[in-house]
């Protein structure tokens, strides 16, 4: 009976185990399979401005991502957004999107100063969404869209139904 308790508590161990793999890049081969969306050589600020003459037309915000290509969570959520199908889709009827890049690379200083100057006591990643006029309507951290060791579809499209 023993050893039946035992097997029983194995296979359910080796299962959980095969989830959570399976959902976050756990290893450095895991992670370099994920896209790196982050460019350090961008004038991020340059950038954001031509999302912003975007938007004015298309009459959508724009999603900023900042993070880098070193988190395994922004790769994640990247991931997430390009994979979940309701999720891409309120993206692009929505907003532009742009992967805001902070590394030791670039940490692009000045475009986090003016519109997350508190960023820095987030954990990456974390999004901040702008208006036509490039006025803040939310900085959001990203532990509470997470599930697991993913990332939660309602929860997610709460957050971008809460800034349209």
């Amino acid at each position: 009976m023993k050893n039946y308790l035992v097997a029983i508590c194995l296979v359910g161990f080796l299962l959980n185990s095969v989830e959570t793999t399976a959902q976050t890049p756990q290893t450095v081969s895991e992670k370099k399979l994920l896209e790196k969306p982050y460019n350090p050589s961008d004038n991020a600020q340059q950038k954001i401005d031509a999302l912003l003459k975007q938007v004015k037309k298309e009459k959508k915000n724009v999603i900023l991502q900042a993070g880098g290509n070193w988190c395994s969570w922004c790769l994640l959520f990247n991931d997430f957004i390009k994979t979940n199908t309701k999720v891409k889709k309120e993206l692009q009827s929505n907003f532009l999107y742009y992967h805001l890049n902070y590394s030791k690379e670039n940490k692009n200083e000045s475009v986090f100063k003016k519109y997350a100057p508190n960023g820095d006591k987030l954990g990456y990643p974390f999004f901040i969404v702008l208006n036509s006029s490039g006025k803040v309507l939310k900085v959001q951290e990203s532990g509470s869209l997470e599930e697991g060791k993913g990332y939660n579809e309602t929860k997610v499209l709460s957050f971008l139904k809460s800034v349209k």
